[in-house]
């Protein structure tokens, strides 16, 4: 979409149903409606980005991917089951949209699908691989490093960078994360994008003792 282009008020519609969504998370997790980070928002808006970015590349419907993106953690009050509570969700609300009627339920299947790190099976529709891709693509590279630290700081808790780095490096489910990528610009980012978090941790801590002086 050109910068120039206006955006349909079904985006601005499921922005804020989302933005409303992560002050009500906020509140619950970090007992205030503005944290100092608020990982959810910086996650789902992430998210946004990549999936329309990948829709573009393989040819993936925008509006589908897009009202996905937004909406597919709008639930996540529900914890495992924010997956299906959320199709449930985008089938009741887009309608009161103008959101193009005939594509509600591919939404809705794209959402339903997202569940998980990793997957032992591939996404067969081309709209839930890329949700999926974009919403694990931010879990594996220096988006995840931020978002996480960021939010493990939101939660006014007492950290070290030490113990911020063991946090990061505890993701141990990321090589199936990478290996369970659908989309082939998703499976090429994914790759560099986990070398490059490893690298972040390896080299931050050998900074902090100091294994860079020669």
């Amino acid at each position: 979409m050109s910068k120039k282009q206006k955006k349909p008020a079904w985006e601005t519609a499921v922005r804020k149903a989302m933005y409303r969504a992560t002050i009500n998370e906020s509140k619950r997790r970090y007992k205030t409606s503005t944290p100092t980070f608020n990982y959810r928002w910086e996650h789902v808006t992430a998210v946004v980005a990549l999936a329309e970015k990948l829709a573009a590349l393989t040819g993936g419907d925008r509006d589908i991917v897009v009202a996905a993106a937004w909406l597919h953690d709008v639930r996540k009050d529900t914890g495992n089951n924010h997956p299906r509570e959320g199709a449930v969700f985008a089938l009741r609300f887009l309608p009161k949209t103008d959101f193009p009627t005939k594509k509600i339920k591919r939404v809705a299947h794209a959402i339903g699908q997202h569940m998980g790190l990793w997957r032992d099976k591939p996404l067969t529709v081309l709209e839930a691989q890329i949700l999926w891709d974009a919403d694990k693509l931010t879990k594996i590279g220096l988006t995840a490093a931020i978002h996480w630290t960021g939010g493990s700081l939101a939660k006014d808790k007492p950290h070290s960078t030490h113990s911020l780095i063991q946090q990061g490096r505890a993701a141990d489910w990321q090589e199936k994360t990478v290996a369970s990528m659908h989309t082939k610009p998703a499976k090429k980012a994914a790759k560099k994008r986990l070398k490059a978090y490893n690298k972040f941790w390896d080299k931050l801590e050998r900074e902090l003792d100091g294994g860079d002086l020669k």
